[in-house]
């Protein structure tokens, strides 16, 4: 089992402890590519977040610019998970750039 360091290590390295709780926090962050439908208007949505949750809402209460157009309804069908972010924008990238509807139909069974 790894030693927390005490307040004492933290300040002699530079560190104020609670700069170091939030640097550890970081470090166990998920990120999030996902890909919301709204049948109403057949429309998909691809984006990237680190709170699934939260931005889900974003999208349902006209948050969000381009989802806002459309009246809620937005659902979530499909998700993966990435422990950084340069890679869930890479995979934001890709999934974009496939412009498929029945591409996104099948990921997302």
């Amino acid at each position: 089992m790894a030693r927390v360091p005490s307040t004492r290590d933290l300040h002699r390295e530079g560190y104020r402890f609670e700069s170091y709780i939030a640097h550890t926090k970081k470090q166990n962050k998920m990120y999030y590519v996902y890909i919301i439908y709204n049948e109403k208007y057949d429309k998909y949505y691809i984006g990237q977040t680190s709170d699934l949750v939260r931005r889900n809402i974003e999208h349902n209460s006209g948050m969000s610019e381009y989802t806002s157009k459309y009246d809620g309804g937005w659902n979530m069908i499909y998700s993966e998970e990435f422990q950084a972010r340069s890679d869930a924008m890479k995979r934001e990238k890709f999934l974009k750039k496939q412009k498929s509807k029945e591409f996104y139909r099948k990921l997302a069974d």
